[in-house]
């Protein structure tokens, strides 16, 4: 056993570049998951920086000075940060308190609806069950209304974070944009100058996490402004809570889609019943993902994340279990970094070729 367990370290970390980005990658997961919390406004920062600097380097393009570039791309990025927390999440926080308002008497008509099943199909579905059903939703509501009181009451200190991440952010942003090349060429600096497996990896990984990770953000704010719209041009109740839900069940391939389509649904029932406006705003949802799918997705990802499906979902799970929304965020580009860093590992061949019945 130990045989083969040297042999298996002397094939895939005898290569000291290799053990070095072995280190790195490890050091690299025990900061964020001991000091993620701490430290989660300066990885904020780099995050929005990475997808500002496609903006500064367009502008440069066109002749644009660089610090001039920085200051106009920050002051879009200042003023599209300002209309979501004046604009859009109060709206978002209004609608979402009327819904909470108003869950017991859709609880009462869902009620209502679920008692005739067993009147109309007995063999398949007890009364007995749809009342353990609905004990358990209400369950689950009553939990709901506790944490709604938890946040109320624990609302001085989320204010105090809000606030620091309001004040660094935006300056730690400002910052990475204006010497991000002078603090990656200072982190450079550190590695050995012979690091052909490490830029191997980044440039496997460069092009489509750049692409992937701007183009996602894109995707999420064109997705829910158009459902948003869409939505109210409609007259959907909720529209700003269910644009928000639909542009970001982007984040989860295959699944998220399918997911939203339940709130949207609901509501859409409840408000209008099978009558020809759910059938309208039905329609015109499917039509949003099918363009979001069809049309949207080939423009804005030029480079195709080649991850097998299950890959992905695998990714997705793991990565948004430990970190949630940023883990749901960065599922497809870790698992990327991953296939980039297996491609490129070294492998010692072994030599020779043993004897059959030997």
């Amino acid at each position: 056993m130990r045989k083969i367990f040297s042999k298996w370290i002397d094939r895939y970390f005898s290569d000291e570049e290799a053990l070095l980005l072995f280190v790195l990658l490890a050091g690299s997961l025990v900061v964020i998951l001991t000091l993620g919390q701490a430290l989660a406004p300066v990885f904020a920062g780099i995050i929005l920086a990475f997808l500002m600097q496609g903006g500064v380097n367009r502008l440069k393009q066109l002749n644009v000075p660089h610090l001039l570039s920085v200051v106009l791309v920050f002051l879009a990025f200042v003023g599209g940060l300002a209309a979501l927390l004046l604009i859009v999440m109060p709206l978002a926080w209004r609608q979402s308190v009327n819904l909470f308002n108003e869950l017991p008497g859709i609880m009462s008509q869902t009620q209502s609806v679920l008692l005739l099943l067993p009147e109309r199909y007995p063999e398949m579905i007890s009364e007995e069950r749809i009342r353990e059903l609905i004990s358990l939703a209400a369950t689950e509501l009553s939990q709901m209304g506790q944490w709604v009181v938890t946040f109320s009451l624990n609302s001085i200190t989320n204010i105090i974070a809000l606030l620091i991440y309001l004040v660094l952010v935006p300056i730690l942003v400002f910052f990475f944009l204006k010497d991000g090349a002078s603090l990656a060429n200072w982190w450079v600096s550190f590695l050995p100058e012979k690091r052909e497996m490490m830029t191997k990896v980044w440039v496997e990984m460069d092009d489509q996490i750049a692409n992937y990770i701007r183009g996602k953000a894109i995707e999420i704010i064109v997705v829910g402004a158009v459902t948003y719209v869409t939505f109210v041009f409609l007259g959907i109740n909720y529209a700003a809570l269910l644009g928000i839900l639909v542009g970001l069940s982007v984040l989860i391939p295959y699944i998220g889609a399918a997911l939203v389509t339940l709130p949207v649904a609901l509501i859409a029932f409840f408000q209008w019943g099978w009558s020809s406006e759910f059938m309208y705003l039905m329609i015109a949802y499917g039509i949003i993902q099918a363009l979001d799918g069809n049309v949207l997705v080939p423009l804005l990802f030029s480079e195709a994340v080649n991850l097998h499906p299950v890959a992905i979902i695998v990714a997705v799970l793991v990565f948004g279990g430990l970190w949630g929304f940023w883990g749901l965020f960065f599922a497809i580009p870790l698992a990327t970094l991953f296939k980039a860093v297996v491609n490129a590992w070294p492998k010692v061949q072994q030599v020779g070729v043993e004897e059959s019945g030997t």
